[in-house]
């Protein structure tokens, strides 16, 4: 008799292969890209969801119960399927052409996008990707982008719209930083720090005026229009910077402050012309996109490591 399927998210399945496979969840996480909680929590929700428990943890690893080895079979062939869907679609993707311009603002384009666009590009070969990153807003309207992703969508217009994803931002600041200075342990103890951001009057993106909203009275002493630029300037040491969880978390030398205090919500959609959304170049990007923003759906809405 099989395991009884409640619903549940498919690609827990890909989490219960890889520790099946690897024996630990270490060594699973590595292979994944993910951390070692990511694993754990994807686990226990396919067996919440199936009602059985499908490993034995011991301190040698996690074995399969006899439920796991029930699932594994039907486990297998999913994935196989998946992977033949997967290739389907790349032998297909050769007939699309054209080129793709993706307005992005700099943290989204240069800190999430910009390293995994390679590997849609080569599944891509007729089809080229030209990648924005300002801060002003460009006019889809005007044909000066095809694919927009932005903060706040148009309210008006012919447009497709799509949300992609929550994401969560944090004050961070460097160890070296945070050990040579006075300790953080209020909201108003902020005040006492030097903060780097955006120029002041080059705000041109309602929500990317942050510090009013971490303190009032808080301002920047460094200021530039480059989240990279103030991403350095913390990881140099000279001060505090708000930054997404998705780029403070890519630091080591970077360490969340009061984030249980200090936590601000940003959404980010994606933004096309009613014109050229249903093409199918457009199509395949925003394909990609939406894949790829929920597979790291944690690295944008978790919490931040402190580690």
């Amino acid at each position: 008799m099989g395991i009884l399927m409640r619903p549940f998210d498919w690609d827990d399945l890909r989490f219960f292969l890889a520790v099946a496979r690897a024996g630990t969840v270490s060594q699973a996480a590595r292979r994944l890209g993910v951390d070692h909680a990511t694993v754990i929590r994807r686990i226990e929700a396919l067996e919440r969801a199936m009602g059985v428990k499908l490993f034995e943890r011991s301190p040698r690893g996690y074995f399969l119960t006899q439920g796991g080895e029930r699932l594994l079979p039907s486990a297998e062939m999913i994935h196989q399927e998946a992977r033949k869907i997967g290739r389907e679609l790349i032998s297909t993707s050769h007939g699309v052409g054209g080129v793709v311009r993706i307005s992005t603002l700099e943290g989204f384009g240069n800190f999430f996008l910009a390293k995994r666009l390679p590997n849609f590009a080569a599944e891509y070969p007729n089809l080229t990707i030209e990648l924005l990153t300002l801060q002003q807003i460009v006019a889809l309207s005007r044909r000066e982008a095809d694919l927009a992703i932005s903060l706040q969508p148009p309210e008006t217009g012919r447009f497709f719209r799509e949300k992609i994803t929550n994401y969560s931002l944090y004050v961070y600041g460097s160890r070296d930083y945070l050990a040579a200075h006075a300790p953080i342990k209020t909201v108003a103890d902020l005040k006492e720090h030097r903060f780097c951001g955006y120029i002041d009057d080059l705000v041109f993106v309602r929500g990317l005026d942050y510090l009013d909203e971490v303190g009032k009275g808080i301002r920047s002493r460094l200021q530039s229009s480059s989240l990279h630029a103030q991403t350095e300037s913390a990881r140099a040491g000279y001060g505090l910077c708000v930054l997404p969880s998705f780029i403070g978390s890519q630091y080591p030398e970077l360490v969340p402050v009061v984030p249980d205090k200090v936590c601000l919500t940003r959404s980010y959609w994606m933004v096309a012309s009613a014109d050229v959304a249903p093409s199918p170049r457009v199509q395949a990007v925003r394909r990609f996109i939406r894949a790829e923003v929920d597979a790291a759906h944690e690295i944008f809405v978790g919490l931040p490591s402190e580690g």
